[in-house]
């Protein structure tokens, strides 16, 4: 028996109010999904009796936070889709290396850490191809809506098959420790990285202006007028001239004109309009 349709729009609502994530009806096998590993570690028979239970007061004692944190916590990998960190690379790394070499200072966010392999990712590039860089001032902010997600990031901690999915042997080796059965990212690339809780679809926090901003894979789940919302605050946030990197299937077209994709092929890379 699946979930009743009363059960399902209360979590639909609560994720929406939580996140502003639009879980459309027809979503309901992902929500059961989901729920399943939260339903054995919690003690729970069924989502009726989660729901019940959510209902009865457990908005108060982070029972709510953990259902957010199921449906928002998205697939991800080292290197993913490979063809974003290689424009990273070879071409929007060295335009800000020479823009910004007078100050040697360097700012970047990615917006959705997950289990963080994309952060890790790009801290990997900066060190393993940009040696000029250990001479600059990095500020590098990894943020998520997800705590669960957020304490796995400051962690560090990769199982051999999440090593496997994505991950060069020699990054491994220069990057990577052995922590029992798991892998585990060295202090000093750690510490590169920044971790915060921030909600893109609230009000952003005091941020630093910055030259890059990862934030692939996300604006997918939003309606339009969040997505506006959201490149409207990220507008403000980049420097002019500033690069966005958004998912394979996401665009800015229509959405907000201060956004120029470059052709970069399938990077996903667009430039904010000095």
């Amino acid at each position: 028996m699946g979930i009743a349709t009363g059960d399902f729009d209360y979590i639909r609502k609560l994720v929406l109010d939580r996140s502003a994530i639009v879980l459309e009806p027809g979503k309901e096998y992902l929500v059961e999904s989901r729920m399943l590993p939260l339903l054995h570690s919690e003690g729970f028979e069924s989502i009726q009796i989660l729901v019940s239970k959510l209902r009865a007061g457990g908005m108060r004692n982070g029972l709510s936070d953990k259902v957010v944190d199921a449906l928002t916590t998205n697939e991800t990998s080292f290197f993913r889709d490979i063809h974003p960190f290689e424009a990273l690379k070879k071409n929007v790394l060295p335009d800000i290396l020479e823009k910004n070499k007078s100050i040697k200072e360097l700012n970047i966010w990615c917006g959705a850490s997950s289990s963080g392999q994309e952060p890790f990712t790009i801290a990997m590039i900066l060190r393993n191809d940009f040696p000029q860089l250990l001479n600059w001032k990095i500020k590098f902010i990894s943020s998520d809506i997800s705590r669960e997600m957020l304490d796995r990031c400051r962690g560090g901690k990769y199982s051999q098959l999440e090593i496997n999915r994505g991950l060069p042997a020699l990054l491994m080796v220069k990057f990577f420790e052995r922590d029992g059965t798991h892998w585990k990212v060295k202090d000093d690339l750690l510490k590169m990285i920044e971790f915060r809780e921030i909600n893109l679809s609230q009000p952003f926090p005091v941020l630093p202006r910055v030259d890059i901003m990862f934030l692939r894979n996300v604006l997918i789940y939003f309606d339009v007028e969040t997505k506006k919302s959201i490149l409207g605050k990220i507008r403000k946030v980049l420097k002019p001239g500033g690069y966005l990197f958004l998912g394979a299937a996401e665009t800015t077209m229509n959405i907000d004109s201060s956004f120029e994709r470059l052709q970069l092929p399938q990077s996903g890379c667009y430039n904010l309009k000095g």
